[in-house]
């Protein structure tokens, strides 16, 4: 059976266009039909009629109204939701809000994964993501060999809301070495020091990461096409303050970056990916 996906964005594109390279069917359902029938995938009328072709359906949004408005809206996900369908969230969820989806699916019948991902574009078409997943065990191992189709790495936390949460942190780790990496290029720089030379010793030294190996090139060359945007990790970062506000906890390196990051946004780099920040630095 056809495998269905909503939201076709930079990472969402990526990870359907490695299922159907896996040999899945997928199917989608997007707004303007035109965008997703131009990325090559048949767009189905709604939600709704997805569902009712399909076992399985992803969803990989921006945030957590556009999870909620596809599940709620007429001929949303829930009108067609019934004992046996299961729906993968691969959306990067505030953490109240996906308890939430939990109970909204489960209520109806249906079976639901809070499964974020780490990792872009690159690492998701070459199936090498790390897929952190929480919710019913047995959910779980059933949708553990499709993930493992795009995931290499797969984490299970069980309860509901630790999924999303344990994303979050990791997005601060993501944010701080970004903006640290953006910062340390403009410095040497400043200095007078070649940027690939720069970043080549960076990568051998301190800044040696994931981080910066995936985003030497779009330093050096400066082009900020997005893979994981601005926008995307401001959104994060606001939600992982609510986070430390929820435990009645301080934070500090994640204020300054989600300050950075906003001030990139604000300055016009919200759509282009994060590591746009170096202009920022750089000015």
């Amino acid at each position: 059976m056809a495998i269905g996906f909503i939201g076709l964005g930079n990472l969402g594109a990526a990870i359907a266009k490695r299922l159907t390279s896996m040999n899945e069917e997928v199917i989608v359902w997007n707004r303007t039909k035109s965008k997703a029938e131009a990325k090559g995938f048949v767009c189905e009328s709604s939600p709704k009629v997805l569902l009712e072709k399909c076992d399985t359906v992803f969803l990989c949004l921006f945030d957590s109204a556009g999870v909620r408005d596809v599940l709620t809206m007429e001929n949303g996900l829930l009108s067609a939701i019934q004992k046996g369908k299961i729906i993968i969230d691969l959306s990067t969820n505030h953490f109240n809000d996906v308890v939430e989806f939990h109970a909204m699916v489960e209520a109806k019948g249906g079976n639901y994964l809070e499964c974020p991902v780490l990792g872009s574009v690159v690492p998701a078409s070459k199936g090498e993501l790390t897929a952190v997943c929480a919710g019913r065990e047995s959910v779980y191992l059933t949708c553990k060999p499709l993930l493992e189709k795009f995931a290499s790495t797969i984490f299970h936390l069980k309860e509901a809301g630790f999924a999303a949460k344990m994303k979050l942190i990791n997005n601060l780790c993501l944010g701080s070495f970004m903006a640290t990496i953006a910062e340390c290029t403009a410095l040497g720089e400043a200095c007078g020091i070649d940027k690939k030379e720069l970043l080549d010793i960076l990568g051998a030294g301190g800044g040696k990461s994931l981080v910066l190996a995936a985003k030497t090139q779009k330093l050096i060359d400066e082009d900020f096409s997005a893979h994981f945007s601005t926008a995307a990790i401001t959104k994060d970062l606001h939600c992982l303050q609510d986070l430390a506000y929820s435990l009645n906890r301080p934070l500090y390196t994640a204020s300054v970056t989600k300050e950075l990051f906003c001030k990139a946004k604000m300055s016009g780099y919200g759509e282009e990916d994060f590591s746009s920040i170096y202009q920022l630095f750089k000015a």
